[in-house]
């Protein structure tokens, strides 16, 4: 078999990566049953090194939560606080994303929109938003005469979690936990007016519960801000039919901003 060349070998890696694949397979068999030959020493507690983060703060070891909360509050701006999130080293699940989705519109805007967890097409541009559901979003805030562009009536857009999850697989409680001091810090630095929970997701991380076709349409309370919790734009173009709830929760924001 003739040898690839540097380009085309890393372009086939790439297509196997969006295909989905997450390990490599080689070409001897393993036999993942077998014992070792040899008893692995047991690394003693007082030789293992502490897992900390790249940065200023100190991260106790052991208590990713209390590390993550130490990180994101030590950010007192938004560009410190993407720097703290590029560098929290204690994300597992980061390692095999592309790129890290912080946010996109404007800063300082009185609508911030949390979405889900970021997906391929989010994870491709390091944008939260991207694709089918971004041309369906900015029409439905068009409607109201706002958009992420607009300097006139701007929002601003993060998502619950910063890096695509493996296989498109649902994000751990305890996953959400970890990241959420930072999702907390980005609003508080953000100030926006009120917020908009944009699926289950965000539901879940900032009011401690799913079910979003229950919650949608209700104002309630999140990081001391006023939250509405809204379909998804990928659930409306999956179900048409809901495209009514939308624009009905969508008139209910405008009331709320124009105030």
């Amino acid at each position: 078999m003739e040898s690839l060349d540097f380009h085309t070998a890393r372009a086939l890696l790439d297509w196997q990566i969006e295909l989905g694949a997450d390990e490599c397979i080689s070409d001897v068999p393993v036999d993942c049953y077998a014992l070792p030959v040899e008893k692995p020493r047991a690394v003693q507690p007082e030789a293992a090194k502490p897992h900390l983060t790249r940065g200023p703060v100190a991260l106790a070891q052991g208590d990713p939560v209390a590390a993550a909360h130490a990180a994101a509050g030590a950010a007192q701006t938004l560009e410190a606080l993407r720097q703290a999130i590029e560098e929290f080293d204690l994300c597992e699940f980061k390692r095999g994303a592309r790129n890290m989705v912080f946010a996109d519109g404007i800063a300082g805007a009185p609508v911030m929109i949390v979405g889900e967890v970021p997906g391929r097409e989010e994870d491709k541009t390091g944008l939260p938003f991207a694709g089918p559901s971004a041309d369906l979003l900015d029409r439905m805030f068009a409607a109201i005469g706002m958009g992420r562009t607009r300097a006139d009536a701007p929002v601003y857009l993060v998502s619950t979690l910063p890096w695509r999850l493996p296989n498109e697989r649902d994000p751990k409680p305890e996953e959400i936990a970890m990241m959420k001091p930072f999702l907390e810090q980005h609003i508080m630095l953000a100030q926006p007016k009120v917020l908009v929970l944009m699926g289950n997701w965000a539901c879940q991380a900032l009011l401690g519960k799913r079910g979003i076709s229950r919650l949608r349409g209700q104002w309630t309370q999140a990081v001391d801000k006023p939250a509405l919790p809204m379909l998804h734009p990928a659930a409306l173009m999956r179900n048409p039919s809901m495209k009514r709830e939308a624009w009905a929760d969508l008139l209910m924001l405008k009331e709320a901003v124009d105030k």
